[in-house]
């Protein structure tokens, strides 16, 4: 089950279904099934709020990624702040959507126990995130 909501702002266009199915293919992959996941899309303010809360970072960021998964299922809460996506696309010359999916599959990642903590972790996530987007792009569902 991945839902998707929205807090300050409208939920970025694009088509859930096939967002949703990417993700549970991307799962399979690294070997596990998407259980619970919701996607809460907001603003910086509502993002800089929830790092301030749950984590005691007084900074904004794109992603933070709660996780709940156990075994086999990957399930959590995924906030994504729409306003430093867009700035992020911006600063990489990129569209929205681009990044936007790079930062959807990320909390993917995490939830299916990859870290971007050291370096070469974050070079792996990276690499992980790349093959992901490729499978979205090309359609390939292997």
């Amino acid at each position: 089950m991945i839902h998707f909501y929205s807090e300050n702002i409208e939920i970025p266009d694009f088509d859930q279904e096939e967002i949703s199915s990417w993700i549970r293919r991307i799962a399979s992959l690294h070997g596990k099934r998407a259980g619970k996941i919701n996607y809460i899309f907001c603003d910086d303010a509502k993002i800089l709020a929830v790092n301030n809360q749950y984590l005691q970072h007084d900074y904004y960021t794109d992603i933070i990624t709660f996780d709940y998964s156990s075994g086999m299922y990957i399930s959590g809460d995924i906030f994504i702040s729409a306003d430093t996506v867009k700035s992020n696309a911006e600063k990489l010359g990129i569209d929205f959507y681009s990044e936007l999916y790079r930062v959807i599959i990320h909390g993917i990642l995490h939830l299916c126990g990859y870290d971007d903590k050291t370096p070469d972790k974050e070079k792996e996530m990276r690499e992980r995130e790349n093959e992901a987007l490729e499978r979205l792009v090309t359609g390939n569902k292997s």
